[in-house]
């Protein structure tokens, strides 16, 4: 007789366990986010990291960028199977268009950003659009 475990308990908990770790990883980065935008000077203090120069947040936002059009490609591949990932998308999309608008008002030098604003909102508004009237189907 095997002592090892069967495949539907193993599978269980990996899937447990993998949950687990993605609502952790959430959590670490909603925390860290509201740490970065409420005390940004905090994460430097506490950690002794300061950024390797200003090309840095270009970079990290680029890695962010690809990630977010990895769940992008997922939500267009199956929309019913990541209906949550389109509901992100329209709320941070939305909430990119506020941001931006608040960095071109504070630096009306950087008009641009209206210009970038301006396609969040437009992708926001297209993804409610027509993802609305199959949300439940």
């Amino acid at each position: 007789m095997s002592t090892a475990p069967s495949e539907p308990s193993r599978h269980a908990f990996f899937l447990r366990w993998l949950k687990i770790s993605l609502v952790a990883g959430a959590v670490f980065d909603v925390i860290l986010a509201a740490v970065i935008v409420a005390a940004p000077e905090l994460p430097e203090r506490l950690l002794e990291v300061r950024p390797p120069g200003e090309s840095f947040y270009l970079w990290l936002f680029a890695v962010f960028l690809l990630m977010l059009s990895a769940f992008y490609f997922y939500a267009a591949y199956d929309p019913r199977a990541y209906s949550g990932n389109i509901r992100v998308a329209i709320i941070g999309r939305t909430a990119g268009f506020c941001v931006m608008c608040a960095g071109a008002i504070v630096d009306p030098s950087l008009w641009g950003l209206y210009v970038l604003g301006a396609c969040d909102l437009t992708f926001a508004g297209l993804h409610a659009i027509f993802w609305w009237p199959i949300r439940h189907r």
